[in-house]
């Protein structure tokens, strides 16, 4: 970059965008990178505080930060995305889809402790919708070393350090376990909230049986509605340390791989997440999911219906974060509810 007076300016190209802000009405570029000064301009960009400007001159080992924008840009990833063009040095990042966000916190951490240069994202592991924005990219500098952006994909690697996962609309069958409710003294409560809240994500429950606290029935039909082609089962109900509860050990019984029975999450301690062999899953649920706004379902589901697999590792991770505060008007994802363990 060349550093002139404005006045002198007229034929030269700008090495990088003029912002030009009025408060209440407009803020953006009104000269853009690569715009040949003309003499009418030079009033405008004395009225947007440029005394002086700088031109491009080019340098073989300097990239312009539109440039550099671009190569973040690619590091964060294409697929299920679509970026605008670069604007100041900044390139925003959108979905196309319908689908689970996640981000590659420890690589993201690394980028970001490069000098000079910046990528930062909305929270990893929550739905998004199509024309979201999920990331916007630049660096500081107007300018910045090719060696610094050829070191930095080094470090970094190949692999997208952000992904939009679609949503899969899955067939699930619904087990409600309870001497109360498969006796007909208290009406099943629970079916009704699950199914709503699995048809926000295209989600259809195929088969659906109540049961009594009877482990080897509930075995026998988680078993049957897998041998039926389920995507996955969900069980409600029985599932507390008390010794009549007895939904855990069904599943158990029923062959699966536990995740995790327990849960660094409230509400949700008692959540018990399982898969089979072949990946599908069997859930259990907590009386919570019933009755309380937002629970540890409603974090975890998202990558479920995503065929993200749930592991122990993660699970653990969401104690930071795992505190619902119970607000009076839920923005839940819009809060701190199951954040850190994404």
């Amino acid at each position: 970059m060349k550093e002139i007076k404005t006045i002198n300016a007229v034929g030269q190209v700008l090495g990088h965008d003029i912002t030009q802000i009025i408060p209440g009405k407009f803020k953006g570029p009104v000269f853009k990178k690569g715009h040949v000064i003309q003499k009418e301009d030079i009033p405008v960009l004395l009225s947007v505080g440029k005394e002086h400007i700088y031109v491009y001159e080019k340098d073989e080992k300097m990239l312009h930060e539109n440039e550099a924008a671009e190569i973040l840009r690619d590091l964060c990833g294409h697929i299920n995305m679509r970026a605008s063009e670069p604007s100041e040095g900044k390139i925003e990042l959108f979905s196309e889809i319908d689908g689970l966000f996640l981000v590659d916190n420890e690589r993201l951490k690394k980028l970001n402790s490069f000098p000079q240069m910046m990528v930062a994202t909305r929270s990893s592991g929550f739905l998004v919708k199509k024309g979201d924005k999920l990331a916007g990219t630049r660096i500081i500098p107007l300018v910045i070393e090719k060696e610094k952006m050829e070191r930095l994909k080094k470090e970094i690697g190949e692999e997208p350090l952000l992904k939009v996962l679609p949503i899969k609309e899955k067939k699930y069958g619904l087990i409600t376990t309870g001497n109360e409710v498969a006796s007909g003294r208290i009406k099943d409560a629970f079916t009704p909230i699950l199914e709503a809240k699995l048809a926000v994500y295209g989600a259809k429950m195929v088969e659906h049986v109540i049961l009594s606290d009877d482990h080897q029935k509930i075995t026998e039909n988680i078993q049957k509605m897998l041998n039926n082609g389920v995507d996955m089962v969900i069980c409600t109900g029985g599932m507390s340390v008390d010794p009549d509860d007895k939904t855990p050990l069904a599943i158990k019984n029923s062959g699966v791989d536990i995740i995790s029975y327990g849960a660094p999450v409230l509400p949700g301690a008692m959540f018990l997440v399982s898969y089979t062999k072949d990946n599908r899953p069997v859930l259990g649920l907590p009386g919570c999911v019933m009755y309380a706004k937002r629970t540890i379902f409603d974090i975890v589901l998202p990558r479920i219906l995503a065929d993200y697999k749930v592991t122990k590792e993660y699970m653990a991770s969401l104690g930071n974060g795992g505190l619902c505060l119970n607000c009076e008007v839920c923005t839940f994802p819009n809060c701190g509810f199951g954040k850190e363990g994404h």
